[in-house]
């Protein structure tokens, strides 16, 4: 038992530069200094009076000191299980290897978090999310496997400790969704899940056939970042939106219902159209459809590249065989595999209950290093 200590003792000595070179790339130094200034920007006379202001420096100063309280609990864990070695090996006491164990596991999953954080430099990348959701051709089966995906993605940023918000769903004919969009709300929220953009097909024996046939079904998930409404990086003409009202047709009982309150807004320079009946007041679910359309606008600008809106084409993913960035097989075998990183998992269950972090960090990791999968 002892050499399984003296072996955990070397591995946390190595740790330890990587701990160190973590804090570089967080650049924990510069974000003491930053929630210092912050701090005193706080305590300025006046800093209260503009409301819109002071809640945009408060919330940079909760996330500049969450990164710096996570980094110094790292280290302090480090220090812990440090601790425990030498104890266990000074007091030849062997209890303490489970907890050792465990910690150890804990700690390079920490870091791992934090190292993800690093290739996280896009523009956008620590906004909060829109995720869409689209059946593909296939009736039940395919709307079957849209909820799925919708679940999936509720459950992956639950486990996050991510806010969701339903802003649009609208149910299958027998069975799950033809179509939905949530709001996922929380830091780096889009820059972890850019990589869940594209087709997702499915394999399993289906639970509509009473044949019990294998069949394949696609659903495309789309994610763009929730951009601020103040940014001056697109101008939307009121003359370019055509507004459509209708009876929400989702859960959420008889009054809401009652009324025309549903939005959908047509972008009619790019064809791209947007919708929201989750709120009670029309005004609100138009309000939200702008920034869905805004959101959405300026993203594929700056995927895209292009020099002004008027460039953009409103184009819909070509929800097919060949187009998909995933498979998930149900059957004969179960396989979950990345067309893009080569990442795969046979733990099913497991994914279609959030677990997608493998997933997500291959894809970093690839469009860091631009290692990309080659499809032959």
């Amino acid at each position: 038992m002892m050499i399984e200590f003296d072996e955990y003792k070397v591995k946390l000595n190595g740790l330890k530069p990587k701990l160190d070179e973590l804090a570089a790339s967080l650049g924990i130094e510069r974000c003491k200094e930053d929630i210092e200034r912050l701090h005193a920007q706080i305590e300025s006379p006046g800093f209260w009076d503009n409301a819109e202001v002071s809640q945009k420096v408060m919330k940079q100063a909760r996330q500049v000191e969450a990164k710096v309280e996570r980094y110094e609990k790292m280290c302090s864990h480090w220090e812990d299980l440090m601790t425990i070695c030498e104890m266990a090996i000074e007091e030849n006491d062997d209890s303490m290897l489970e907890e050792l164990k465990e910690g150890y596991t804990a700690l390079e999953e920490e870091m791992e978090r934090e190292r993800l954080e690093t290739l996280l430099s896009g523009e956008y990348d620590g906004n909060n999310a829109i995720v869409s959701f689209q059946a593909g051709a296939g009736g039940t089966e395919a709307q079957d496997w849209a909820q799925m995906l919708y679940r999936m993605y509720v459950r992956y940023a639950e486990r996050m400790g991510f806010k969701v918000r339903e802003i649009d769903l609208l149910d299958g004919d027998e069975a799950g969704i033809k179509s939905a969009s949530i709001l996922v709300e929380g830091t780096n929220a889009y820059g972890l899940l850019k990589s869940e953009n594209g087709v997702h097909r499915l394999v399993r024996v289906s639970p509509f056939d009473a044949n019990a046939r294998r069949q394949t079904s696609f659903a495309a998930v789309e994610v763009i970042p929730e951009i601020a409404d103040d940014t001056k990086d697109v101008d939307i003409r009121p003359e370019d939106i055509e507004m459509q009202v209708y009876r929400s047709s989702g859960a959420g009982g008889q009054h809401i219902n009652k009324t025309s309150s549903a939005v959908r807004l047509i972008h009619k320079p790019t064809g791209i159209v947007v919708s929201c009946q989750t709120q009670r007041d029309q005004f609100q679910n138009k309000e939200t459809c702008m920034r869905m359309l805004r959101s959405k606008l300026i993203e594929i600008k700056e995927r895209e590249h292009l020099d002004k809106i008027s460039d953009i084409k409103g184009t819909q993913l070509k929800i097919e065989w060949g187009s998909q960035i995933r498979n998930y097989v149900f059957m004969p075998y179960t396989l979950v595999k990345d067309t893009r990183t080569g990442f795969e998992t046979s733990n099913i269950n497991a994914v279609m209950d959030g677990d997608l972090d493998g997933f997500i960090n291959a894809y970093l990791t690839c469009a860091a290093t631009n290692t990309w999968v080659t499809k032959s």
